[in-house]
């Protein structure tokens, strides 16, 4: 979305801040996107969770998965702060990304939290989303910031709806309906673009 751009630019300067300080632990890029993905994994789990009964397992689920992608934004400023960018490191950092985003909507649909046809749309489009951006850039065409539900925004508004569901039970089956709309927005609107790209 523009705005959440527009918010990453704004808080740029704070995340270098940031990414210095947590450089200076000595730990790598890699660990702190490894310590993000074992955050996700956690959630997912805990989604999961609500299938044994556990109580406000979407609540703990969501503010869970908010820590995976404050650590997921911590790997990259880590990067840039000691310029230790690679290759190997946005590909596992992608990989991690892929594997977690997965893991969160196994975990929501073993909790029971949204109809099962929901779910594996919202992960179909979302899925289809990142291949899109994948395959481009292998063409040399860049998508980063294109569409209106990137991943950051698709995270957010399952971390915002499992919240919600503190007061609304079906919060998160709501919110997997809009995943499931701005990723299948997102995917139109890079194939778009590709196409006309590729025509001129």
């Amino acid at each position: 979305m523009i705005l959440l751009n527009q918010i990453r630019d704004r808080i740029e300067p704070t995340m270098n801040s940031l990414g210095l300080k947590f450089a200076a632990s000595g730990l790598s890029p890699t660990f702190w996107s490894s310590f993000g993905f074992a955050f996700a994994i956690l959630s997912s789990l805990v989604y999961a969770s609500a299938n044994i009964g556990i109580i406000y397992a979407a609540i703990y689920g969501g503010v869970i998965l908010l820590i995976a992608g404050f650590f997921d934004i911590v790997d990259g400023s880590v990067a840039k702060a000691t310029k230790q960018i690679s290759h190997k490191g946005a590909f596992l950092d992608s990989i991690f990304d892929k594997v977690a985003e997965v893991a969160i909507f196994l975990g929501i649909l073993y909790g029971g939290f949204a109809d099962e046809k929901i779910v594996l749309l919202a992960l179909g489009l979302s899925l289809l989303v990142s291949y899109t951006r994948a395959k481009a850039e292998s063409l040399g065409i860049e998508l980063k910031g294109v569409g209106i539900g990137e991943r950051a925004e698709r995270l957010i508004v399952i971390v915002v709806f499992s919240i919600f569901s503190i007061v609304f039970t079906d919060a998160v089956e709501y919110g997997m309906i809009i995943v499931s709309i701005i990723a299948g927005v997102t995917f139109i609107q890079r194939v778009v673009l590709v196409s006309h790209i590729k025509r001129n």
